[in-house]
């Protein structure tokens, strides 16, 4: 049984061979390149998604073929998810990555994160006065209350801040910083 065809839609050669990779047992992966077709996609959808239909529907378009496409990047989430859609873009396409890579790094400084996620349901009714905003509706089927009924050493040692409050202290701690 042959292959089916499969032209993706994009001209970075790494993306080529990883999608080779990962799907190159079922199907015949070929470039743009590949079945010559050199056309400008102008990417100005909002989001990766959005992106990826633009350059499918413009490659379908031009080639009758089936069209796989593919739009991704790099979001740091302390620089407002910067790069995001404008990765390949960010500081000029023909920036290197080694200039590109520093300056990310330059703007973030040593900055650390850390989480914490609680989960629970929401009451049929707002009960207790403690904590604020959601407290007095996120209940917690576990301890049979919302945490607008718990003290508030109760919710600190459970909640999401508390736990992420915990996982930055150790990562502080590592650094010889607190």
């Amino acid at each position: 049984m042959s292959k089916k065809r499969l032209v993706f839609a994009t001209g970075n050669q790494g993306k080529v061979n990883e999608f080779r990779q990962m799907l190159g047992d079922d199907y015949e992966i070929l470039s743009m390149k590949d079945i010559g077709v050199d056309i400008d996609i102008v990417e100005d959808g909002k989001t990766f998604e959005e992106n990826a239909v633009i350059k499918a529907k413009a490659v379908m378009e031009e080639t009758g073929e089936m069209v796989l496409a593919d739009d991704s990047g790099f979001e740091v989430d302390y620089l407002n998810k910067e790069p995001g859609i404008y990765s390949a873009r960010y500081l000029g396409e023909d920036t290197p990555y080694s200039i590109k890579n520093a300056e990310i790094l330059k703007r973030c400084g040593t900055v650390d994160t850390a989480t914490g996620i609680i989960e629970g349901k929401l009451a049929k009714e707002p009960k207790g006065e403690n904590g604020f905003g959601y407290d007095p509706i996120f209940y917690l089927p576990e301890r049979g209350m919302t945490t607008g009924e718990m003290e508030p050493e109760e919710k600190n040692a459970i909640s999401h801040r508390g736990i992420a409050i915990r996982k930055m202290v150790e990562i502080l701690k590592k650094r010889g910083e607190a």
